[in-house]
């Protein structure tokens, strides 16, 4: 049965709570971005404070097996400090017994990252790139085998599991879903969690309309489910960036170099005809800003976007595309937006992402309710100073994504289970 942060009784027990401290550090090991850990703050400071213990566990990087570059040693400072307490450090996650065992209340202990073990995964490592059929399965049942294990010894060392990484929400790993059943009336979200799985239902079970979702970035493919699900959903799409070519090209337009992907054609003449048949208002760019070569500094020039020439390429949206999509937006009761309407990381080609953040916020503050998420859009709201006038920012960018697509999140399912 899930348990509700607020009302449950921590006192006197150890709380063992997942968390997304995957933060970047530089070459001498200094986290460079610690919004991921000053994200779960509210969680972790809420069971001190109600009497319990804590047992940190997270992921750092994507090592393949023990790498000391990826140890979560190197965050143990910037934690302790954070929490305004001294933080213990299990060198091994499997092998925490005796430390669990001794924690007081009020006291904290880090477990080592999770992932130098396959099994919080789930997939096996180590195979030769000519194994075959067999051998990957066998290999592939061993490590679910040692994976229940591996589960079984992180449960063990606490009363209590809180499930606050929003950001491996979307992953049926060992600490983010499968650890959930050894606490069958002792889990819950953490706040972060709970705020980001309300901020999405906000958006796809309750909004108010006219609802309007702008969808950026590069890739068609990599948004695919997302455009086709929001399609039942929204009065208005709006779709920009790298991505709105193929739709562009689609149609019979000139798209010059701009990124695209022909074999998505297909793909975005049905959704271009689904949006027709179910009154949905698809709003693609109608001018870009084109650019000779891939780089800041190279000439610029505005096209209409059916007719870009041939040795020139999309690179972001212009002014009377912008003035188009700001009478959409400022229209808005509910507003989701990812993804990038330019090349957000040359600042001559961000000005469509930055005026794309203004009318955002703008429409927040007449009343609308918006979420923003993926890591471009996040950028531009926060450069921008427009994070905290926005309705919500979401710190997962692939788990927001899926929950879009209408996929179900392993790591909610099993805390609602």
């Amino acid at each position: 049965m899930q348990q509700h942060i607020d009302s449950y009784d921590f006192a006197g027990k150890k709380a063992i709570v997942r968390v997304d401290f995957n933060v970047p550090l530089d070459e001498n090991f200094n986290i460079t971005d610690d919004t991921r850990i000053r994200a779960a703050l509210p969680t972790l400071k809420k069971v001190l404070a109600s009497g319990g213990a804590l047992i940190i566990m997270s992921h750092l990087g994507r090592p393949k097996g023990v790498n000391p570059k990826f140890s979560l040693k190197h965050i143990i400072g910037h934690v302790s400090e954070c929490l305004g307490v001294p933080v213990q450090f299990a060198e091994d996650c499997q092998a925490a017994d005796e430390q669990a065992a001794a924690l007081k209340p009020g006291e904290v202990l880090l477990l080592e990252n999770l992932r130098f073990y396959a099994e919080e995964e789930g997939k096996p490592r180590g195979l030769a790139e000519d194994a075959t059929d067999e051998e990957k399965k066998a290999a592939k049942a061993a490590v679910k085998a040692s994976q229940k294990e591996f589960v079984k010894k992180l449960a063990s060392y606490a009363d209590c599991y809180i499930n606050d990484a929003f950001g491996t929400a979307h992953r049926a790993h060992a600490s983010t879903a499968l650890i959930a059943d050894y606490f069958p009336q002792d889990k819950m979200f953490g706040y972060l969690m709970e705020k980001e799985v309300k901020a999405i239902d906000n958006v796809l079970k309750n909004a108010e309309h006219p609802f309007t979702a702008i969808i950026g970035g590069s890739k068609v493919s990599s948004k695919l489910g997302v455009i086709k699900n929001l399609l039942s959903k929204v009065d208005n799409l709006i779709i920009g960036g790298g991505m709105g070519y193929t739709f562009i090209k689609a149609q019979g337009g000139k798209i010059g170099l701009s990124l695209h992907e022909d074999e998505l054609i297909p793909d975005a003449l049905e959704i271009l005809a689904e949006a027709k048949e179910k009154g949905v208002n698809l709003s693609l760019s109608v001018a870009t800003v084109a650019g000779q070569e891939f780089n800041n500094d190279t000439p610029r020039q505005v096209f209409d976007i059916f007719n870009i020439p041939d040795d020139w390429e999309g690179m972001d949206a212009a002014p009377e595309s912008l003035e188009n999509w700001k009478k959409i937006i400022l229209s808005s009761k509910t507003i989701l937006w990812n993804g990038p309407v330019g090349v957000f990381e040359l600042p001559n080609f961000a000005k469509g992402t930055e005026a794309i953040a203004t009318y955002v916020a703008e429409a927040t503050e007449a009343g609308a309710y918006s979420l923003v998420g993926g890591g471009d859009s996040v950028a531009a709201v926060t450069k921008m100073g427009f994070a905290d006038k926005v309705s919500y920012v979401s710190t997962g960018g692939g788990a927001m994504l899926e929950a879009i697509e209408g996929k179900t999140l392993p790591g909610v399912a099993a805390i609602e289970a």
